[in-house]
């Protein structure tokens, strides 16, 4: 079936979903596949449902004379390039934004900030790589003024697919940093990956990307482009200045050389959050969105799902941050943490996940760094952290540290709670 009228027939539907287990009235059900599942044994569930067509890629799964079964030669191919007609069908000004780190908070903030003055459709939590960023598109309506489409990689060439699909009209890499190593296989590889969103946008010829004026690296590699800058430098389109981070980030920010500076209280925890809230300053004031509501939507919002989060709980005051961790944000966790004015700190780390060969190495180089800063209430938790040279307890897994907290809660203290989300470390909010 041609892509066109693969279309009309996603025109008729409600949605597309690729989940058997939620196909609501009238969607259009794509069967994909993965190492533990094959969709294509789920399509007449799917109908059963609610779907209204199922297309599936094994022909033995399409029974004779019924035309609610839509043979393709590959599903996720099928999704991909339904995806991006539909992008070009609607036309879109779309925002694509990638990065090491904080590309999901920023990418939050940034649609906060748009939405004070248009209709914004962007990526649902962190819904960023190959499946992802085509469902995202295909939520497009007409009466959407813009798109903030967040994509995500780890490994190379990950980003120039995702742009291919998305085809988006601006640019933001947020930072790149040392994640993600063993797919990338050095830093100088997550460089070249992330600077695919900015290999897209230069062939197209006059893009427009903002760029943190502070990350050389970004810099180096965003020749050829039109450069809206942010930073702390007084010149540059958006520049601003961090004024408390006690616990939360409060800074002033200004336009340019000669603007009058607004001071926005923000609900995020981290100095290391600063980049972000900027870069939807400056995002807005391209946009034209009003000063005060710049201010006020950076003002009102909340992060979530394990992202800087502060919780008060009956013993101690809880900085959660266990979603995901890389050596770039780990450092940048501990040091904010450093400079918080805050009374008995104590620190849980677990294990950084996928930095292959430097796993070693980047650990140890953590566990040095705590040492620098002095922190001597400090646990551990995971084999990498296991195996550096340290004086801190360790712990194998959260659920030994568990059975220690039950015997012994930690009482009056301020926490950052720190690692990979496969460590699982969110599991311990509730016995803190």
């Amino acid at each position: 079936m041609d892509i066109t009228t693969l279309y009309q027939i996603f025109l008729e539907c409600t949605g597309v979903t690729t989940d058997s287990r939620n196909c609501p009235q009238g969607s259009l059900f794509i069967a994909l596949k993965g190492e533990s599942f094959n969709g294509n044994a789920f399509a007449s569930k799917a109908l059963e449902s609610g779907s209204k067509y199922v297309v599936v890629d094994e022909a033995e799964c399409v029974p004779a004379n019924d035309k609610r079964f839509i043979l393709v030669d590959n599903c996720l191919l099928c999704l991909q390039q339904l995806a991006n007609y539909h992008r070009r069908q609607m036309g879109t000004r779309i925002i694509g934004i990638t990065g090491t780190n904080g590309k999901t908070t920023t990418k939050e903030l940034i649609s906060a900030v748009l939405s004070q003055t248009y209709n914004i459709l962007y990526t649902e939590g962190n819904l960023n790589n190959h499946i992802g960023v085509p469902l995202t598109l295909l939520r497009l309506k007409a009466e959407h003024d813009l798109g903030v489409v967040e994509m995500g990689a780890s490994h190379p060439g990950d980003i120039k697919e995702l742009v291919h699909i998305a085809e988006p009209d601006y640019g933001i890499i947020t930072n790149v940093g040392k994640a993600h190593l063993e797919g990338f296989g050095s830093f100088e590889g997550v460089i070249k990956t992330k600077g695919e969103l900015y290999d897209f946008l230069r062939e197209c010829g006059d893009s427009t990307i903002f760029i943190h004026y502070d990350n050389e690296y970004l810099k180096e590699i965003a020749w050829g482009l039109n450069k809206i800058f942010y930073g702390i430098e007084d010149e540059l389109y958006v520049n601003g200045q961090v004024t408390d981070n006690s616990p939360y980030l409060t800074f002033q920010w200004k336009a340019g050389k000669d603007g009058e500076y607004n001071e926005v209280k923000t609900r995020l925890i981290g100095e290391y959050n600063f980049p972000n809230a900027l870069a939807a300053v400056t995002i807005g004031r391209f946009f034209g969105v009003d000063t005060h509501k710049i201010n006020t939507a950076l003002q009102e919002y909340t992060p979530h799902n394990n992202r800087s989060e502060l919780k008060q709980t009956a013993d101690n005051t809880l900085i959660i941050d266990a979603y995901n961790a890389n050596p770039t944000s780990m450092m940048a966790s501990i040091g904010n943490f450093h400079n918080m004015k805050s009374p008995n700190k104590m620190l849980v780390l677990g294990d950084m996940r996928e930095l292959g060969k430097d796993g070693p190495e980047e650990h140890q180089k953590i566990v040095d760094y705590l040492e620098e800063c002095k922190f001597e209430d400090v646990v551990l938790v995971g084999e990498l952290f296991a195996a550096t040279r340290n004086h801190y307890r360790i712990y194998p897994d959260v659920k030994s540290l568990i059975t220690d907290i039950e015997k012994t809660k930690p009482q009056g203290k301020t926490i950052l709670i720190k690692g990979s989300n496969g460590i699982k470390l969110n599991t311990l909010v509730s016995y803190l």
